[in-house]
């Protein structure tokens, strides 16, 4: 019997976010006869008790910089006592305070870009910065794996010389099953029965845009008062988002939750889903949400656009006068139960067909063997 490969999982968080949740999956899929993971994470969090959970060692490295020079020497001795075959950094802050010192060890590091670091929004010479780090990041790893076509596209337009393989984002159905039973979120959390869920799970950030929401589903309530809207997240915005709830007299429409680890009964208890986000590399959140069969509102943009087909299994607003995009939305979706219906047919396809987690993982694993078969640790996937 061969030796098992022994993998470290890197993430920059233990909050439960997107590439966490990917990271988890994959985790859970991994073919144990073949694969030992470990796990690092450069902050602490929920995610380090699911993993306790599963029997995967978790580990603590506390940094919230990328590049963190600091940092390298720690994960070097680290790296040293682990004695790990590979490498999986999930994310930039992850792959930057791994790298050197895997490199300095001879181990190789898969790159998995779940999000570029740049956007359009930021200013010129962060941009450009942002753009070399990652140049530098992507020139370095054995393979770089993109979880959207257009996660690629983005990364080819500004890095030339970058290669990856495109990898979905995939989702545990067995987890995320509409046909299972669940909490009574809405008892628990005083929702009325009658109302026509609306839900939000995300980061409070301008990114994900909760403060557009709060806004539109104020206006769009003049249309449908039956409907209540249940936002599940922290971060730099949440407290902003709970003075303009205050401010609109909304505490009794808008429900506000930190996050929490019962996503699937939190979903369950859901008729219509919103992610506004101004970018995503391939969003777990909605592929879940998706899963879950509910009926999916979100912003054109990146990897969405790959998951959503515009009234086929969701509808797709533009980022462009996204207040008022949304309300529209938000309006049209509630009063037509056809459509909600077609839509939450068409998710729980959508996601059967194109977003499985065990196909997910063994392609991984696939790249995993290949690398540590590959004696010169070059890029050895295209």
């Amino acid at each position: 019997m061969s030796k098992k490969i022994k993998v470290l999982e890197c993430i920059r968080q233990g909050q439960i976010g997107g590439g966490e949740s990917h990271l988890l999956s994959l985790v859970e899929n991994l073919d144990r006869s073949k694969f030992e993971p470990v796990v690092l994470s450069f902050t602490d969090g929920p995610m380090l008790k699911r993993l306790s959970e599963m029997n995967v060692p978790a580990h603590v490295i506390y940094t919230e910089k990328p590049f963190d020079v600091r940092k390298w020497g720690i994960v070097k001795n680290f790296l040293r006592k682990q004695k790990v075959d590979l490498i999986h950094a999930h994310g930039t802050r992850a792959n930057s305070n791994v790298l050197w010192a895997a490199r300095s060890l001879g181990i190789p590091v898969i790159y998995t870009v779940h999000g570029w670091s740049f956007h359009q929004d930021q200013k010129p010479i962060v941009r450009t910065i942002r753009i070399l780090g990652e140049k530098y990041l992507t020139s370095k790893t054995a393979v770089n794996i993109s979880v959207s076509a257009s996660n690629q596209q983005s990364g080819k337009e500004q890095i030339k010389s970058f290669e990856s393989v495109v990898i979905n984002n995939g989702i545990d159905q067995t987890k995320f099953n509409p046909g299972k039973k669940y909490k009574n979120i809405r008892a628990e959390l005083n929702i009325p029965n009658e109302s026509l869920l609306v839900l939000f799970i995300a980061r409070f950030t301008a990114h994900k845009q909760p403060l557009a929401l709060i806004e539109a589903f104020a206006k769009s309530l003049s249309s449908n008062s039956k409907m209540h809207l249940l936002m599940v997240g922290d971060g730099d915005q949440r407290k902003q988002a709970e003075l303009i709830v205050k401010e609109y007299g909304l505490e009794k429409k808008i429900t506000l939750e930190s996050f929490r680890q019962d996503v699937p009964d939190i979903l369950a208890s859901a008729d219509i889903f919103v992610l506004p986000s101004l970018w995503e590399g391939l969003p777990i959140g909605l592929l879940e949400a998706m899963a879950m069969g509910k009926a999916v509102i979100a912003t054109n943009v990146d990897g969405t656009s790959e998951v959503v087909q515009h009234n086929e299994n969701g509808l797709l607003i533009s980022t462009e006068g996204l207040v008022q995009n949304l309300t529209k939305a938000l309006i049209e979706l509630s009063s037509d139960e056809e459509k909600k219906n077609k839509f939450r047919i068409n998710a729980i396809k959508t996601v059967n067909v194109r977003y499985n987690a065990a196909n997910m993982t063994r392609s991984i694993e696939d790249i995993y063997s290949k690398v540590v078969s590959n004696q010169n640790n070059a890029l050895v996937i295209h």
